[in-house]
C-alpha cells in the first residue's frame, strides 16, 4: 500500500529530478522511491559488512593458525 508523504528538497535537487524524469510527477515518486529503496539495501550491505569483518578480526588469530596448519600439510613442488 502506497502512502502519500511530504518532503522538502533544495531547489537545486529537484530541478535536477524534474529535467531528468521530464516533470511527470508519477515519475519524480517513483524515482525518490527507488533511490530511497537503493540507499537502504546499501546500508543493510554495509552494516553486515561491517558485522563480518568484525567477526573476521576477532578470530583472525585462530583463522591463521587453522591456515597455517592445513598449508603444512602441502606437498613441495
Amino acid at each position: 500500500m502506497k502512502v502519500k508523504t511530504s518532503i522538502t528538497l533544495s531547489e537545486g535537487l529537484l530541478a535536477s529530478l524534474h529535467a531528468l524524469i521530464r516533470d511527470d510527477p508519477k515519475s519524480l515518486s517513483a524515482l525518490i522511491e527507488e533511490a530511497l529503496q537503493l540507499f537502504l539495501l546499501h546500508h543493510i550491505r554495509k552494516e553486515r559488512e561491517e558485522r563480518d569483518f568484525k567477526i573476521l578480526n576477532e578470530r583472525a588469530e585462530a583463522l591463521n593458525k587453522e591456515a597455517k596448519d592445513v598449508l603444512s600439510y602441502q606437498e613441495e613442488l
